[in-house]
C-alpha cells in the first residue's frame, strides 16, 4: 500500500498557514470521553484460547529495545538471539517483530539476525531529546540505513512544535523520509508525554501522518509519562480516520511502561475496537517494550503446562 500523502492532503502543507489552519481545525477532543472510553475497553476479558492467540500476537509484535550508553556488541547480539529465539524449548513460540537499538549497534543487529525476518530497528535524529541541528540528525540516519536498519524511530522537534512551528517539523520529517529512501520504514515518535495535552497529541499524529509517517509513535520510554491507553486510543483514531480519508494505512507503537501480558492485551483489545482488525498485525502495530517480553513468556508457559516457572525460566534483560 502507498505511504506517499494522496490529493486529498497534498496541499495542505503547502505553507505555514495551511498546516497550521487544517491542524487547529481538527476536532477538540474530550478528555474525560477519551479515558472513559479507554478505561471501558480496559476493562474486555478474553477466554483461554483467545488469551493464547493474543499472547502470541503480543510477542510477534514486540521491538525488543536496548536504548543504554552501557550497550555493547555482546548485549545487542545476546538480545537479537532472545528475539529470534525467544523460548528455546519451544519451537512454536513466536520470533519478535524487531530489535531496536542505537546506530552504532545497527551493523551488530544487522549481522546477528541475517534475513531471518526480524527487522533491525534503529532511533535516530539525536534520540532522546532531538535537540541537534538537521544536518546532525540527518547524518544519523544515514549511519542508520547504511548499517542495515530496517526502520527508523525519529523523534520530532518537540520544542518547535510546542512553539507553534509546525512546517519546520513537518520538514524535518519530509527529510528524514528522504534519507530512508525507501530502504527503511519510519516511525515517527511524538513524546506525549511532553505535548501536554490530547489535542496536541491528535495534531501531532496528523502532521506526522501528513508528513510521510509509515508509524507514529508515543513515546521514547525516557520520560515519565509514556504510552498510556488514553493517547494510544487517540492515536488509533487518528490512523483510522486517516486511512478513511486518504486510503493510506499507518501503523501505531505505543512504547514505555508497558510491561505485564494484561497490559499488552488491553492494548490488542484497543486496536481491535477502535482502528479494526487490519492494524493487529505487526506490520501496523507494534510494542516498544523489552521487560514485557519475559512476562508473556511465562504467561504463555503457565497457559501450556498449567504451571509457572521458577523465576530462571526467562532471560534477564
Amino acid at each position: 500500500m502507498s505511504t506517499s500523502t494522496p490529493p486529498p492532503l497534498a496541499d495542505v502543507a503547502a505553507s505555514d498557514g495551511t498546516l497550521r489552519r487544517f491542524l487547529h481545525g481538527l476536532p477538540g477532543v474530550d478528555p474525560v470521553g477519551l479515558e472513559a472510553r479507554a478505561a471501558a475497553l480496559g476493562t474486555r476479558s478474553i477466554k483461554t484460547t483467545a488469551k493464547a492467540y493474543a499472547i502470541d500476537l503480543a510477542i510477534s509484535m514486540i521491538d525488543l529495545t536496548t536504548l543504554e550508553g552501557a550497550d555493547t556488541p555482546g548485549k545487542v547480539r545476546s538480545l537479537a538471539a532472545k528475539a529470534l529465539r525467544p523460548e528455546p524449548s519451544d519451537r512454536a513460540t513466536p520470533a519478535t517483530a524487531a530489535v531496536c537499538v542505537y546506530p552504532d549497534m545497527a551493523a551488530t543487529a544487522r549481522a546477528a539476525l541475517g534475513d531471518s525476518g526480524v527487522k533491525v530497528a534503529s532511533v535516530a535524529t539525536a534520540f532522546p531529546a532531538g535537540r541537534a541541528a538537521l544536518d546532525v540528525k540527518l547524518a544519523d540516519v544515514r549511519s542508520a540505513v547504511a548499517a542495515g536498519a530496517d526502520e527508523i524511530d525519529m523523534v520530532i522537534d518537540r520544542g518547535a512544535f510546542l512553539a507553534g512551528d509546525y512546517l519546520k517539523v513537518y520538514e524535518e520529517i519530509r527529510a528524514v523520509r528522504a534519507e530512508c529512501d525507501g530502504q527503511a520504514r519510519l516511525k515517527v515518535i511524538f513524546e506525549t508525554g511532553e505535548l501536554s495535552t490530547y489535542d496536541n497529541i491528535r495534531r501531532a499524529s496528523w502532521l506526522g501522518m501528513i508528513a510521510g509517517a509509515d508509524f507514529i509513535k508515543t513515546s521514547t520510554g525516557k520520560v515519565g509519562t509514556n504510552a498510556t491507553p488514553a493517547n494510544t486510543l487517540l492515536m488509533l483514531e487518528a490512523v483510522r480516520d486517516f486511512r478513511a480519508a486518504t486510503g493510506v494505512q499507518i501503523g501505531v507503537k505505543p512504547a514505555g511502561g508497558i510491561r505485564t501480558t494484561k497490559d499488552a492485551i488491553k492494548y490488542l483489545v484497543l486496536v481491535n475496537e477502535t482502528a479494526g482488525p487490519d492494524w493487529l498485525d505487526n506490520h501496523w502495530f507494534r510494542f516498544g517494550a523489552s521487560s514485557l517480553l519475559n512476562d508473556l513468556l511465562m504467561q504463555r508457559q503457565k497457559l501450556r503446562t498449567g504451571r509457572y516457572s521458577g523465576p530462571d525460566y526467562v532471560t534477564v534483560d
